[in-house]
């Protein structure tokens, strides 16, 4: 049986050489997709640290107040609207502004920009750079700087590690993440540029990821899904969180009175898409059956509409701390809860 086997083999291979460079090709063919469809695609958060300031650098309503009455050149009137929006920010005592901040005048140049930059950073991944070798990157490390686009620069940094780790195998990504608030300071009178003032505070934080398989026995997290929400180019969002100078020529960001109904809007959108992958069959079949009796009986847009119970597929919401209003209206489209409070962030 083997003899005759191998015969044939043999006259396969000689009367047909093409035949078995195909099968080979197949062959080939056929390992290839059945690596890329089964090889590891998870990224992992292997650890993360968030930057806490000294408390020298603590900065409360009363002292913040003081502070601006202090400097001369800041007029009554915008102390006063800022002592009042202090009061409805939901900012707490334990928030803090770089030291150059706490000056008078204050410094918002190029170097004082640097500096507080350095600050959260040094201390926990300074060393990464200084030894590539710490955590197995190569000499090569390719970096990429995202800064100067506000507060999306956290999320797009997040989604770019992730595109990146799904090309390049066995390799880590460290995301560095802060909020500069030095070159943003407003000493104008227009209201809607004071507000940054009174949210903006210091930050930062290190975040490792990889793409490893064996790192998934340390890993901290692993992400499933990145979902991202860019809303349509039009006059409320695009000028919703804008940087310009006011007519007397001081430069500020404005936040405009439609920054809630475009951050509700993005929300929803947002959720939109992810509620499909991570809601279960019960909540998702709830909204479906809302949607088509809101189209059966011709209801009005927003009435009707069944708001699935996010709170059954994720156990943490991180809310991004734009303010008591931008809070407010998050809470109200998620349909939380006096009792949800601590969800807030």
């Amino acid at each position: 049986m083997e003899t005759s086997l191998f015969r044939c083999f043999s006259s396969i291979i000689t009367e047909s050489p093409i035949s078995i460079t195909h099968f080979l090709a197949a062959t080939v063919l056929i390992i290839a997709v059945i690596y890329f469809l089964f090889r590891s695609k998870s990224i992992y958060l292997i650890d993360f640290t968030c930057y806490c300031p000294p408390d020298i650098l603590r900065v409360t309503k009363v002292n913040y107040i003081e502070h601006i009455e202090t400097d001369k050149l800041v007029e009554e009137e915008s102390i006063s609207f800022q002592a009042k929006a202090l009061e409805r920010s939901g900012i707490g005592v334990e928030s803090c502004i770089p030291i150059l901040l706490h000056e008078i005048p204050v410094d918002i140049s190029l170097g004082a920009t640097t500096k507080e930059t350095e600050m959260p950073f040094l201390p926990y991944a300074g060393h990464y750079f200084y030894d590539p070798e710490q955590f197995g990157f190569r000499s090569n490390i390719r970096s990429f700087n995202l800064s100067g686009m506000g507060c999306s620069a956290g999320i797009l940094s997040i989604s770019l590690a992730k595109d990146l780790l799904k090309v390049h195998r066995k390799s880590l990504a460290l995301v560095l993440s802060m909020e500069a608030v030095t070159p943003n300071g407003y000493g104008g009178r227009e209201k809607s540029m004071l507000l940054p003032n009174i949210l903006f505070r210091m930050g930062g934080a290190v975040i490792l990821l990889s793409n490893r398989k064996h790192d998934k026995r340390i890993a901290k997290y692993e992400l499933p899904h990145l979902v991202r929400t860019h809303i349509d180019l039009d006059d409320q969002a695009y000028q919703s969180v804008f940087q310009q100078p006011d007519e007397a020529g001081h430069l500020g960001v404005s936040l405009s009175r439609a920054l809630l109904h475009v951050a509700v809007k993005a929300l929803r959108n947002n959720m939109s898409e992810l509620g499909p992958l991570v809601l279960p069959y019960t909540e998702q079949l709830q909204y479906g059956w809302s949607v088509i009796r809101k189209k059966l009986l011709l209801l009005p847009s927003q009435k009707g509409t069944y708001v699935p119970n996010f709170k059954k597929a994720l156990e943490h919401f991180c809310v991004h701390a734009g303010g008591r209003g931008v809070l407010d209206c998050i809470v109200d489209s998620l349909k939380l809860h006096k009792e949800d409070e601590n969800l807030q962030g």
